[in-house]
């Protein structure tokens, strides 16, 4: 978790790190208001606030559902999409760089111990 937290300050620049994981969300299908609240474990209100924000910056928009037009659909805008390549960008410059000063040594042990880290929780 750590590493994760630290990754995701060091590298979100222009939006704040549960606006990025928003648009990550939503760069893989589109969803509800409800829904993202409900698989970020966030408030609706609070999800409301953070959609509402992203809107305003024109990296999500809001549809009305096909099938049901009192449902709104959020999706990624292009724009978004663009915040989502750089970040991820941003994220594997810091990371390289980070790595560049490991030996071939620390470089095996850390790829193993991910190995390891993934199935542990594969599982």
């Amino acid at each position: 978790m750590r590493v994760s937290r630290r990754v995701r300050f060091e590298t979100t620049s222009t939006i704040a790190p549960h606006q990025l994981s928003v648009i990550v969300r939503l760069a893989q299908s589109s969803y509800t208001s409800g829904e993202l609240a409900s698989i970020e474990r966030v408030s609706a209100p609070s999800m409301s606030r953070t959609v509402s924000a992203l809107v305003e910056l024109g990296m999500v928009e809001r549809a009305s559902d096909s099938d049901d037009g009192r449902v709104v659909r959020l999706s990624l805008t292009d724009k978004g999409r663009g915040e989502l390549d750089a970040h991820r960008a941003r994220r594997d410059a810091w990371m390289t760089q980070r790595l560049d000063g490991l030996t071939d040594e620390e470089r095996a042990l850390l790829a193993g111990a991910s190995d390891l880290l993934n199935r542990v929780f594969d599982e």
